[in-house]
């Protein structure tokens, strides 16, 4: 007797996994990851100290020549911080109308998450770890949780 499982069929298609530890999808991520950081650098109105951290806490030499010349390959730590950061800057603009949703990032925030603080102070103070605790919540509120 064989008993065989099978999933129901679904229209669901997994997303590919990008391997960032291959250098080529590195490439090719790299440039358009730090013009979008840039721009959300912008946005927010960070401190270029501030926005120096939230990239793993880079010097200023690194910084400057990065928004000068974005065509570099950044590593593996640096497109994840990126890109965590992307993602919580289109769930506020999803969630949000833009005005709010730039200015959300420096507003002392109530949330158990917060405690009062700021999510940017949360984010500055608990780095990657941080970052997808603050893209995971606003990813929830997006589905209506």
């Amino acid at each position: 007797m064989n008993l065989t499982y099978a999933y129901p069929r679904s229209r669901f298609e997994p997303t590919i996994l990008v391997d960032l530890n291959a250098k080529a999808e590195r490439e090719r991520l790299s440039k358009a990851a730090l013009k979008g950081f840039f721009k959300l650098v912008a946005a927010w109105k960070l401190r270029d100290e501030d926005a120096r951290e939230l990239l793993g806490g880079i010097s200023n030499s690194a910084y400057y020549e990065w928004k000068k010349k974005p065509e570099r390959t950044l590593e593996v730590d640096c497109i994840t911080r990126i890109s965590y950061l992307l993602g919580i800057y289109k769930a506020l603009h999803i969630l949000y109308g833009d005005q709010l949703a730039d200015e959300w990032i420096s507003l002392p925030n109530t949330n158990l998450l917060f405690g009062g603080r700021t999510p940017l102070n949360y984010l500055l103070s608990g780095g990657l770890p941080a970052m997808q605790i603050v893209r995971q919540l606003l990813d929830a509120r997006r589905g209506g949780l």
